[in-house]
């Protein structure tokens, strides 16, 4: 690649990172502004944080940043055991119709999940779990994705590995435990937040099966400033998004370079 080449994609590259970074910087100003100040972007404007108060007031959310932490750690915890097991199993173990059964998994990634509401929520609601947190999680406890990542890590331990923990007594579980999980710690940190990011943002299904404040994520619980009578406070608005998305945020800077290497070593580019 010459010089030129190299300036133009890192042009394109500076190009998106503007478009992507100058509304989160707008939402950072008017959030930590007075709403006279939303279009007036003076050096000397006051800060404050009453719109943060007024957020926080307008509706539970502590009750729905909870609900959002139990689904996420919930959810990727069930994740990494499901996910673990088959891929263990697709990775090292030999039986009739693996190479079928491990199509149909990498089959299950190309189908959007919204595909599967109107069929998830007449399951859901034929075992009255309408408006429950179960009800939320129970279509994601497995995942596709997470299988085909954590079985492309497993496939790169060498043999010789099992066969030594093999002499040493260990049966498949534990040479799983000991030997393959340790090894793919990396992997598990990128899947990890590949998920508690997409199941902290998640909204339509949330929204289709919970009525109640007692079940509501904050994703969902964060429309009710599209609804209110009083007008669009954009300063409060923002506030309230900052607050939902700044876990997410602080998460992917602390992670980032774990998080791309361990796909690098996933072999996926």
């Amino acid at each position: 690649m010459s010089r030129f080449d190299r300036y133009l994609w890192n042009a394109g590259a500076g190009l998106l990172a503007l478009l992507w970074i100058l509304p989160l910087l707008y939402a950072v100003w008017t959030a930590f502004h007075p709403a006279a100040y939303e279009a007036d972007f003076t050096l000397t404007a006051p800060l404050t944080l009453e719109n943060f108060g007024k957020a926080w007031q307008a509706a539970p959310f502590g009750r729905y940043f909870l609900n959002t932490f139990i689904l996420v750690t919930g959810i990727t915890a069930a994740q990494f055991v499901l996910c673990t097991l088959a891929a263990y199993g697709f990775a090292r173990f030999r039986f009739p119709g693996r190479n079928i059964l491990f199509s149909l998994v990498l089959l299950q990634l190309m189908v959007m999940p919204d595909i599967l509401i109107v069929e998830n929520y007449k399951i859901i609601r034929a075992f009255h779990l309408v408006d429950t947190l179960f009800a939320v999680a129970l279509p994601y406890i497995a995942s596709g994705f997470g299988v085909f990542l954590i079985r492309q890590t497993f496939m790169t331990v060498p043999r010789e590995l099992d066969d030594a923990a093999r002499i040493e007594g260990a049966g498949p579980l534990l040479t799983l435990w000991r030997v393959y999980v340790p090894l793919a710690k990396p992997t598990y940190l990128a899947y990890g937040l590949v998920s508690v990011s997409y199941h902290w943002n998640n909204f339509l299904w949330p929204l289709i099966v919970t009525n109640s404040v007692e079940t509501r994520p904050v994703t969902v619980g964060l429309s009710v400033f599209a609804t209110t009578d009083s007008g669009v406070e954009w300063s409060v608005i923002n506030a309230a998004t900052l607050m939902t998305s700044a876990p997410l945020l602080i998460a992917f800077l602390l992670f980032q370079r774990q998080f791309v290497q361990s796909f690098m070593r996933a072999g996926i580019k």
